[in-house]
């Protein structure tokens, strides 16, 4: 009879971990290299709450660098209306010769709207300035 032969189940798992899949293309990138170049915010009333916000941005690390700029536009032209909250709806994003371009529609509202993807102007507002993010 031969004896068996027994492998560490912590090596095994270590090894395992380590054969994860890729990052994704739009995973962002170590701050340190972030040096975004906010090109400017065009702001469409579509209707009395419904508003689009065209937003363009270079050195973006990906696709949430871009709907962080618009939700940021958005939230300063929520309190520019003299509504506390605004509710997302979509946001299209293209990135063209370096060039990133962002379409993001947002309702907006005196009160708290319904749905998931609600912001407090206000306190949205506060956190871009804190990240560097400009504002309209």
């Amino acid at each position: 009879m031969r004896p068996a032969v027994l492998f560490p189940v912590g090596l095994a798992l270590a090894g395992l971990a380590s054969c994860g899949p890729p990052a994704a293309p739009e995973a962002a990138l170590p701050d340190e290299e972030f040096t975004p170049v906010y090109k400017g915010i065009e702001t469409r009333l579509l209707d009395d709450d419904l508003v689009e916000f065209l937003v363009e941005m270079e050195g973006a690390r990906g696709i949430p660098d871009v709907e962080d700029y618009a939700r940021c536009a958005a939230a300063q032209y929520t309190l520019i209306r003299g509504y506390g909250f605004a509710r997302h709806l979509r946001t299209n994003v293209a990135e063209r010769g370096g060039i990133w371009r962002g379409d993001a529609i947002y309702t907006i509202s005196a009160a708290l709207p319904r749905g998931v993807q609600t912001i407090d102007a206000e306190v949205t507002v506060r956190d871009c300035r804190e990240q560097g993010i400009p504002t309209i």
